[in-house]
């Protein structure tokens, strides 16, 4: 068995939250150490934060328009997509229907050419019955 010395020790320690508090305080001593040791006066300095937020908000405005002109452009080729594609289906749904009116036209002239054949086939038979009981009628007697 092993001893109790040959087991390595971990120790954890808590502190006690004051992490946000030291930040602060760091962050305070840290902006007052650099504005004592800056090589410019406080009016430059002011004059240089200026500036530089200026070409900050430039630099934003500039990248908003192009996103804006970006998103702009991408609508516009979407909206003429869709279009495209509404005028596409509209021309399809246009054919079908003349389609399905020269087929409904095709069966109604094949129905009434049935019909026609139809009638004339009960007529010629009907001709024929007749003759046959004429012919039936004059053999007998």
């Amino acid at each position: 068995m092993r001893d109790h010395d040959d087991i390595p020790t971990i120790i954890i320690e808590k502190d006690s939250g004051s992490g946000l508090g030291a930040f602060i305080f760091g962050a305070l001593v840290g902006a007052g150490v650099a504005l004592l040791l800056a090589p410019q006066s406080g009016e430059e300095t002011q004059a240089e934060l200026k500036r530089r937020a200026e070409e900050l908000r430039s630099s934003a405005e500039d990248r908003l328009r192009a996103a804006s002109e970006q998103l702009e452009t991408r609508l516009d080729q979407a909206r003429a997509g869709v279009n495209d594609r509404v005028e596409r289906v509209r021309h399809a749904v246009d054919a079908g229907r003349e389609a399905a009116r020269d087929a409904r036209h095709e069966l109604e002239h094949k129905l009434e050419t049935s019909k026609r054949a139809y009638r004339a086939g009960v007529d010629a038979a009907r001709a024929t019955v007749a003759a046959e009981s004429d012919g039936d009628e004059d053999g007998d007697s």
